[in-house]
């Protein structure tokens, strides 16, 4: 049976527009609602903002299929391509995408680099059996990319954002990402949504089974990662009222790196995978595990580190607005890919 988008996924630019304008309207309306948001605080942390995020997280990881990690090793040759991908060649060409086209606006900038670190894992599923790709090895590599972020995201936000722009002679951004912060924020963010899904699922199978775990349970919290989405980018453009005017250039400002960056990593990916004489089905595994990303974790990053006001948000927000129209007309180029493999291997 072929794969389709549901209702909810297939307009999510959409949801994510109307969201944006009912955030806005609502805090140009009721200036007494960023205020209440605000005051709903414990230190650093907005507990509204942090219950969406959370709650935003915990759906993808929940879909993981941690077993087949086991199965990683398998195959070397698929495993190297993809983790050369998603580890090196994502995050440093999304850093070169945002020194380029943001360097004169440092907060967008970061926020760019710290999508180019956040490697995707819950389109990556959608994408892939749209694209008639292999949805084992597509969740394998979701499991990977999971576990790799839990463990090394700090660090590539310290490396890429405190090290490299000074070490490159790329001048004084004037922002400090404190480490410690970073990792504090995965370790919420990521962390315990990690940590809830992998148990859940884990006494869910055993109470329940694997039938019923896909079947029922499965479909009914996969609408909340939209939901939590849709709320939080509510909370976030009600205390943007102000900034109406300058949306759509900002707007405009990160889309173009974005859209660079999905279609350059899908095609390096897609033609090296070939190089390498790898299958189809899991060549396009690779390639939309390569060239998505993980916005919700650098939207809850951003948030957390420099604030729900903060440029960095902003653009973890506009992220998946640009994400899902271009990575549908990726998942179109892919399936004329594969009749030009169909024809050439007949």
């Amino acid at each position: 049976m072929q794969t389709r988008l549901n209702f909810l996924d297939r307009f999510l630019t959409l949801w994510i527009f109307l969201a944006m304008i009912a955030g806005i309207g609502l805090g140009y309306l009721f200036p007494e609602i960023p205020k209440i948001i605000n005051g709903l605080s414990v230190g650093t942390t907005n507990i509204p903002i942090a219950v969406g995020l959370i709650v935003m997280m915990y759906p993808p990881l929940a879909k993981v299929d941690y077993s087949l990690l086991l199965n990683a090793f398998n195959d070397i040759k698929v495993l190297s391509v993809s983790l050369l991908l998603n580890w090196i060649v994502g995050p440093v060409l999304m850093f070169v995408l945002a020194v380029i086209f943001l360097r004169d606006d440092p907060e967008y900038m970061i926020g760019l680099i710290l999508i180019g670190l956040a490697r995707c894992i819950a389109m990556v599923i959608v994408w892939n059996d749209l694209a008639k790709g292999n949805r084992e090895y597509a969740a394998l590599l979701v499991a990977l990319n999971s576990i790799f972020q839990v463990v090394t995201y700090g660090f590539f936000a310290w490396l890429f954002i405190n090290v490299f722009p000074e070490k490159l002679g790329l001048g004084d951004f004037n922002i400090s990402v404190p480490v410690g912060e970073v990792v504090q924020s995965v370790m919420i963010y990521l962390g315990i949504p990690f940590l809830l899904g992998f148990s859940i699922r884990y006494l869910l199978l055993k109470i329940k089974g694997k039938e019923w775990y896909g079947r029922k349970f499965i479909p009914v919290i996969s609408p909340m990662t939209l939901y939590a989405l849709l709320f939080t980018i509510i909370l976030i453009f009600s205390l943007k009222g102000d900034t109406i005017l300058e949306l759509p250039m900002n707007v405009l400002k990160v889309a173009v790196p974005l859209i660079i960056y999905f279609t350059l990593m899908f095609f390096i990916s897609f033609f090296l995978s070939k190089w390498m004489k790898i299958p189809y089905d899991k060549n396009v595994s690779i390639a939309f595990t390569a060239a998505g990303n993980n916005f919700e974790l650098a939207i809850a990053v951003s948030i957390a580190v420099f604030g729900i006001h903060s440029s960095q948000a902003f653009v973890g927000v506009i992220g998946p607005l640009v994400e899902v129209p271009v990575l549908i007309l990726l998942v179109r180029a892919s399936l004329y890919l594969k009749q030009k493999y169909q024809k050439k291997e007949s």
